[in-house]
C-alpha cells in the first residue's frame, strides 16, 4: 500500500509545479498564461517547459509570464519579451526564421548533396570498370612478362 501511495504522489508531483500563489484570479489569463508555459523551456530542467518544472528560475518564469499577461502583453509580446531576456533556447519549438534556417534546411541539404555525390561516385565506378575490360596493352604484357621472370 506504501508503494502504491508514493508511486501515486511520485507522479503526481509535476501538478504541483504551478503553485496556487502563481493562479491568477482571471480564468482566461490564466488559461493564456498555462498555454504560453507550456511552449517555454525550462533553463534548469532542459527539456522540461516551465509549467510542469519545480526549478526555482521556472517559477520565476512562470511568474514574469503572468505578469506580463496582466500588464495587457499579447501572447507574442510576451514570449518576444521573454526571449529578449533569456534567448531563442528558452523556447522549445523554435522559430523558423533567421539563423535557424540554416538549422532546418542543413539536414535535407546535406543529404541531397550525399545522394549526389553517392551517384557520381557510383557513376564513376561503372565507367572505370568498362575500360580495365579491354585487357592490358602491349607494353603493359611485356613490363608483366619481364616481372614475372624474375
Amino acid at each position: 500500500m506504501k508503494r502504491l501511495v508514493f508511486l501515486l504522489v511520485f507522479l503526481a508531483a509535476p501538478l504541483w509545479a504551478v503553485q496556487p500563489d502563481e493562479v491568477l484570479d482571471d480564468p482566461e489569463l490564466e488559461a493564456r498564461a498555462r498555454a504560453l508555459s507550456q511552449d517555454l523551456r525550462c533553463l534548469v530542467c532542459r527539456n522540461e517547459n516551465i509549467d510542469d518544472s519545480n526549478a526555482e528560475l521556472a517559477r520565476d518564469l512562470r511568474l514574469l509570464v503572468r505578469e506580463r499577461l496582466v500588464a495587457g502583453d499579447s501572447d507574442e509580446e510576451v514570449i518576444d519579451f521573454i526571449v529578449s531576456r533569456y534567448g531563442e533556447y528558452v523556447l522549445l519549438t523554435p522559430r523558423r526564421g533567421g539563423s535557424n534556417l540554416i538549422l532546418y534546411y542543413a539536414g535535407p541539404a546535406m543529404f541531397i548533396f550525399a545522394l549526389i555525390a553517392a551517384g557520381l561516385y557510383l557513376r564513376g565506378r561503372s565507367a572505370g570498370r568498362v575500360q580495365s575490360r579491354e585487357g592490358l596493352s602491349d607494353d603493359e604484357q611485356a613490363r608483366l612478362d619481364e616481372i614475372m621472370k624474375d
